[in-house]
């Protein structure tokens, strides 16, 4: 490839014409398919071990997302999927308030 097709090609690469923007792609721990993260609800670990839905995405902490779906939500109860997440624990109370408010979230976007 001489110079002159490497500027051409870079060229091509670098043009923001007729380009869609790059949307992140996360997997649901629920159902384990790949989806927009602005299509998942992510759940957040704080470093002194609280769990809490994060609707804005941006809280700090280990996260984990989740479909807008409750069948994800009852099927990571009934697997422990946020114990293997973030490798402690989680008592099923936490796995219930989550379910409460995951219900409050999808009532929302209904």
């Amino acid at each position: 490839m001489t110079l002159t097709h490497m500027r051409e090609w870079l060229m091509a690469k670098t043009t923001s014409i007729g380009k869609t923007k790059h949307s992140p792609q996360r997997m649901c721990i629920g159902c384990r398919t790949m989806k927009d993260r602005k299509e998942l609800i992510r759940v957040v670990k704080t470093k002194d071990g609280g769990i809490f839905l994060d609707e804005s995405g941006n809280g700090q902490g280990r996260g984990a997302y989740l479909c807008c779906d409750l069948d994800c939500m009852k099927r990571v109860e009934k697997t422990r999927g946020l114990d293997r997440t973030f490798k402690m624990t989680v008592p099923i109370e936490v796995y219930e308030a989550l379910r409460n408010e995951m219900e409050e979230i999808a009532c929302k976007t209904k």
